[in-house]
């Protein structure tokens, strides 16, 4: 199984579980990441019937090179159990958990999965695991939350959900979230996880999504969140490094490695100065650059 630090997530695609036409189609479209929903995408009287169609889906359906992950509902929601039952045997790549708030939540999820991976002949530690941070205390649990569990390999921000929780009015400009939004990349960055930004909710806004996912990179995320076939390809450019960033970076490391087999610390490169933070910024353009999506 790939690490949080080997695959790709650009992409995060979020397809209802209960409808088997658009499964179909999501796989064609290349998106790093496809995630089936139990959650959110799901009407009430719908959630067994979704059950059902998800694990099937997950076995029957080619992936290509895509991450096949399911989101289950919320950790005492009363239909976690469940959704793990008819998921883990199905065996997807991850799991998305919703609405994250402690550590003890995601360890209940993992030793969950543990005992399903055992009674299906499955590898332990097969399936990895995607914490979504969407609440006033799951922020303040973030540090907590990162180094809960080994399966753990990225942590999403659940914008929508964590204004609501406090109180916030959604803008364009965003200043209401960036905090959460900073400490959620911040805790990845620690802990060695991907961080994958927030949801842009007008499908049919093409430079907005460009602007917001350039915010986001620039903030430090691997990815983002889409719900629309439209934006898969638009975000998966803009969390792709360019050609000439990953010329600048290569230089930057190849010039590095140069000075230092001469005892040399930090240099100069084209009249600015070159240290070990702008050295980890290259080489992490660089990971992204070469990251495996099979």
């Amino acid at each position: 199984m790939e690490t949080g630090e080997t695959r790709a997530r650009r992409c995060i695609l979020y397809v209802p579980g209960s409808d088997t036409r658009k499964m179909e189609k999501a796989v064609t479209l290349g998106a790093d990441c496809m995630c089936f929903d139990l959650e959110d995408g799901v009407a009430w009287n719908q959630k067994e019937n979704a059950r059902s169609l998800i694990a099937r889906m997950l076995r029957e359906l080619d992936f290509g090179a895509s991450e096949k992950c399911a989101r289950i509902n919320a950790i005492g929601s009363g239909m976690e159990s469940a959704d793990l039952e008819a998921i883990v045997p199905a065996r997807p790549d991850a799991i998305v958990i919703p609405k994250v708030n402690d550590a003890d939540q995601l360890r209940w999820v993992s030793a969950e999965i543990a005992k399903r991976e055992t009674k299906n002949e499955m590898e332990t530690g097969t399936i990895a695991l995607i914490g979504m941070i969407e609440s006033a205390r799951g922020l303040m649990n973030v540090r907590e939350i990162a180094s809960a569990d080994a399966r753990l390999q990225a942590l999403i921000f659940g914008a929508e959900d964590y204004a609501a929780d406090v109180g916030a009015t959604r803008t364009r400009e965003g200043l209401e979230v960036l905090y959460a939004r900073s400490a959620i990349v911040s805790a990845c960055a620690a802990f060695g996880l991907q961080a994958i930004d927030l949801l842009y909710l007008d499908f049919r806004d093409a430079e907005g999504l460009r602007a917001e996912a350039m915010r986001g990179a620039q903030l430090g995320y691997a990815g983002m969140q889409t719900i629309h076939p439209n934006q898969v390809d638009i975000v998966q450019e803009m969390f792709t490094p360019s050609a000439d960033e990953i010329a600048n970076a290569q230089r930057i490391v190849d010039a590095a490695r140069e000075h230092f087999s001469q005892g040399r610390g930090a240099f100069a490169l084209d009249n600015k100065m070159v240290d070990m933070p702008i050295i980890k910024a290259a080489e992490r353009v660089l990971a992204r650059a070469g990251m495996k999506r099979e």
